[in-house]
């Protein structure tokens, strides 16, 4: 596996890599934009030249708001998320950033538990914040001394999705 940062040039095969994993997906203009974002961050994980997954955080002064997590489902539970969600938090700490957020439906149990297994914890309910289905996301925080903390020790990643 390699893993490398994202750019526009990458943009068509993460937008086929986002419709196989969410029930909205952004649309290729909106990859384009994100990749291009002065703010986002992402990385890629690359398994035979194809993406298999990626990560990316957008970072406003010394917050970071990790937008998606994604690996393609014949990746998963094979440490790629845990793997991308690791160098994100360990690029926070180098930016010096306060904490780390993101959002995650609630119904996505897998997801929920390699957030708390890096160290995030529930900071609060968006209520029927996503569609299709509609759903509560759940708000998941981690501080800088627990980021800095979870990347030291080597957070364990042979059952992540």
């Amino acid at each position: 596996m390699t893993i490398r940062p994202l750019s526009p040039f990458d943009a068509a095969e993460m937008a086929e890599l986002e419709k196989r994993c969410f029930s909205l997906p952004w649309s290729l203009a909106s990859v384009k934009a994100e990749l291009r974002n002065p703010i986002a961050r992402y990385i890629g994980a690359f398994e035979y030249g194809k993406l298999a997954g990626y990560a990316g955080i957008q970072i406003v002064a010394d917050e970071g708001y990790i937008t998606n997590v994604a690996s393609a489902p014949e990746s998963r539970r094979r440490g790629i998320a845990g793997t991308l969600l690791r160098l994100l938090l360990e690029a926070a700490g180098e930016y010096g950033l306060r904490f780390v957020t993101l959002e995650v439906r609630e119904g996505n149990a897998a997801a929920r538990a390699l957030y708390e297994k890096h160290g995030f914890t529930e900071a609060g309910r968006r209520r029927g914040y996503y569609d299709a289905p509609k759903e509560d996301a759940i708000l998941m925080t981690i501080w800088r001394n627990d980021f800095l903390y979870s990347s030291s020790k080597g957070v364990k990643e042979d059952d992540n999705r």
